[in-house]
């Protein structure tokens, strides 16, 4: 019998840490170290899972308008800290501090702040508030 159980939870633990370990590392792809303002208009909020995506409009280093692909967390973590389908809409003019692509060129980000000034939202600034 406690074969069986010690055996269980030996599998149990194998399988947990697996999953962990899949999960992908964010310092892979942006780069941590660093940090960008991006300040413009919302093109697209798409609310999904694992990761949910911000489409911004916004200059680039050059002043050049770009279309950035903003990384936040997934659906279910952000309902959790009050964002719904509904907090964000095409049109609206935003603030957002993330951690550009290691990718040079590439208008891909990830999220660490949001501000939408016209009515003093913000996400990013209080605990808990992490993409994970």
């Amino acid at each position: 019998m406690k074969r069986n159980v010690l055996l269980a939870m030996a599998f149990g633990a194998l399988l947990t840490g697996t999953a962990a370990y899949a999960h992908h590392s964010y310092a892979a792809t942006y780069d941590v170290e660093q940090s960008l303002r991006l300040e413009g208009q919302l093109v697209q909020f798409a609310l999904r899972n694992p990761h949910s995506y911000l489409h911004i409009s916004a200059p680039d280093a050059e002043g050049n308008v770009q279309r950035w692909a903003v990384e936040w967390s997934g659906a279910g973590a952000l309902s959790r800290q009050g964002v719904s389908r509904d907090t964000l809409r095409s049109g609206d003019e935003i603030v957002i501090t993330a951690n550009p692509s290691r990718v040079r060129g590439e208008f891909r980000a990830l999220m660490v702040t949001l501000e939408r000034p016209v009515d003093g939202l913000t996400w990013g600034t209080r605990p808990g508030e992490v993409v994970d």
